[in-house]
C-alpha cells in the first residue's frame, strides 16, 4: 500500500487489493451447534467447510498473466472449454431460462447491473446478479435478492461444480481457472436458485470473456468505454469498442450510452451486421443511445450512487430494465397503476435507483474513532473515499466525485458550525478551539482507489491531481 500525501487534510491511497478471506469458524460452530462436541472438531474431516473452499478455489489462480500467450497450448479456446464445462454440469440447456441482462463496458458496468438488480427487485422480480471483482469475500460476487448468498448455500453449489468437474477433467479440459469457475458456478447458483432474472457482468472485453457462452440474452448493454485491459484487447478504442460489441446477439435488444466517436462507429456497425433492434416495440435496426437520467424525475429522490457519471449508468439501467420487462410480458402490469407520468419512471423504478449499492464504488466511510487517539493538533474525524477507479477515464471521474463530496462536507461542516455557534452550543465539546481555527473541526479526506498490476501510477496519478486542482482541491 502506498500514501501519498498533499498537505494536513488530504491522502490519497492507492493499494493492491485482497484476495480472499480463510474462514471456518462459522461452520464449526455449525457442526457444534448439531451436537458435536468442540473436542471432536479437530479430529473431523471438513472438506466442505468454508475455508477448504477458499483453498481449492485459490489453487485456480495460476500465475498466467493477462495478454501472455498461455505456457501449453489447449486443444480447445476459452469458450469452448466453457461450453463443455457446463454441459459436464448440466447447465447448458438452462442458461436461456435464466432470461440473462448481459453489460459490457470499460467503466460503469458494475454500477449499472447494481442499479438493474435493485430496479427489478423493486418491480417484484426474483434476481440473481453476479459481478466482479469482491473486496473482502468471494460470495459478494454472487447476489440473489440483493443478499449475498449465505455461506451454506455457496458452499453445496461450489462443492457440487467443484466435484463434478474434478470428476470429468483430462489432460485437453483441466480444471477452469478462477474466473471461469466462478462464471460456471454463477450459472450454477443462479440455476439452482430459480431466479427470475440474471444479470450478468462482463469479466475482461465481450467477445471471448468467459460469460459470452449466453446465447440468448434478453437484452445487451454496453457501458462508457476508454483504455483499458490493453495488453488483452488491443491498443486502440475501436479495438476495445469491437471486443466489448462481441456479446450482441443476432435480434436481441441491445442499449449503449453516448461514446467517442471511434467507439460509437464500431458498436454501431457491429450492431447493424446482428440486425440488433432497438426495443420489442420498434424493430428498427439502429441500437439506442440512452441519454443520462434527468434526476428531475427521481422526484426528490437521490440516487444511492454518487457522482455525476452514475447519471450515466443509472439511465443505462432503466433502458435495460424496461426492455427487460417488456420482453418478460412484465411492463404493463407494473405501470397500470401509475399515471402516465409516472409510467416513463415507474414508482419502483425511482425506489430502486434510490437503494441500489455496492461497496466500494464511490462510497464515503466516517472512521469517528481516530478522535480518541487525536493529538490537539490533529483533531477530528478520518473521511475515507473509496472507488475502484483503475482507468485514466475511471480515475477522472472518480476525481471529480471525490472534489464535490469534500467541497459539500466542508460546506455542511461550516453551516453546522455557524448554527450552533449562533445558538450557543459548543460543538463536540471543543467550542474554543474550533473558533480559533475557523472551522468546526478539522478532518483528514483520504482517498483510496486501485493501481493493481499492469496499472501505471505515471499516468493515474497526475490525471488524478490535475482534475482535483482544476476543483481547487489541492
Amino acid at each position: 500500500m502506498m500514501v501519498i500525501s498533499s498537505g494536513v487534510e488530504n491522502f490519497v491511497v492507492y493499494c493492491a487489493g485482497v484476495r480472499y478471506r480463510k474462514v471456518s469458524t462459522q461452520v464449526m460452530e455449525k457442526i457444534d451447534s448439531n451436537g458435536i462436541t468442540k473436542e471432536h472438531v479437530d479430529d473431523l474431516q471438513l472438506p466442505s467447510s468454508y475455508e477448504s473452499a477458499m483453498e481449492a478455489l485459490s489453487s485456480l489462480i495460476s500465475g498466467h498473466k493477462r495478454g501472455q500467450k498461455p505456457l501449453i497450448p489447449s486443444k480447445y479456446d476459452k469458450l469452448e472449454r466453457m461450453r463443455m464445462y457446463l454441459k459436464i454440469l448440466g447447465l447448458e440447456e438452462h442458461i436461456a431460462g435464466l432470461k440473462i441482462i448481459h453489460v459490457a463496458g470499460t467503466k460503469g458496468k458494475g454500477s449499472t447491473c447494481t442499479f438493474c438488480e435493485a430496479i427489478l427487485r423493486e418491480c417484484g422480480v426474483r434476481t440473481g446478479l453476479f459481478t466482479s471483482p469482491h473486496l473482502i469475500d468471494v460470495r459478494e460476487r454472487f447476489r440473489i435478492n440483493g443478499l449475498e448468498i449465505t455461506e451454506d448455500r455457496f458452499l453445496q453449489h461450489f462443492w457440487e461444480c467443484w466435484h463434478k468437474l474434478e470428476e470429468n477433467i483430462t489432460e485437453d479440459l483441466p480444471m477452469p481457472p478462477l474466473f471461469q469457475f466462478l462464471t460456471v458456478l454463477a450459472f450454477k447458483i443462479f440455476t439452482s436458485e430459480q431466479v427470475d432474472v440474471a444479470i450478468v457482468e462482463v469479466g475482461i472485453g465481450g467477445k471471448n470473456d468467459s460469460t459470452n457462452v449466453i446465447k440468448e440474452p434478453v437484452v445487451c448493454g454496453i457501458t462508457s468505454l476508454g483504455m483499458d485491459h490493453t495488453e488483452t484487447l488491443g491498443n486502440t478504442l475501436s479495438e476495445i469498442a469491437s471486443h466489448k460489441a462481441g456479446i450482441f446477439k443476432p435480434k436481441i435488444p441491445a442499449f449503449t450510452v453516448s461514446q467517442l466517436s471511434e467507439a460509437m462507429e464500431v458498436i454501431q456497425e457491429r450492431a447493424n451486421e446482428l440486425e440488433v433492434i432497438k426495443s420489442p416495440l420498434s424493430l428498427e435496426v439502429p441500437l439506442e443511445v440512452t441519454p443520462a437520467l434527468d434526476p428531475k424525475k427521481l422526484e426528490g429522490l437521490k440516487l444511492s450512487l454518487s457522482g455525476d457519471h452514475q447519471l450515466i449508468n443509472a439511465g443505462l439501467a432503466v433502458s435495460l430494465c424496461k426492455c427487460w420487462l417488456q420482453r418478460t410480458g412484465n411492463w404493463e402490469k407494473l405501470t397500470k397503476n401509475d399515471d402516465l407520468e409516472a409510467a416513463d419512471l415507474p414508482h419502483a423504478f425511482r425506489r430502486g435507483l434510490a437503494s441500489a449499492h455496492i461497496s466500494g464504488r464511490a462510497q464515503i466511510i466516517h472512521d469517528a474513532s481516530s478522535n480518541s487517539n487525536a493529538t490537539e493538533g490533529s483533531r477530528g474525524d478520518l473521511i475515507f473515499y473509496l472507488d475502484g477507479a483503475h482507468s485514466p477515464e475511471s480515475v477522472e471521474a472518480c476525481a471529480n466525485w471525490f472534489s464535490s463530496s469534500i467541497k459539500e462536507n466542508e460546506n455542511s461542516s461550516v453551516s453546522n458550525f455557524k448554527l450552533d455557534k449562533m445558538n450557543g452550543v459548543p460543538t463536540n465539546g471543543h467550542f474554543q478551539r474550533e473558533k480559533e481555527v475557523g472551522s468546526c473541526k478539522i478532518s483528514k479526506q483520504i482517498l483510496l482507489f486501485n493501481c493493481m498490476d499492469l496499472r501505471d501510477p505515471q499516468i493515474l496519478l497526475p490525471r488524478l491531481a490535475n482534475t482535483c486542482a482544476s476543483s481547487g482541491i489541492k
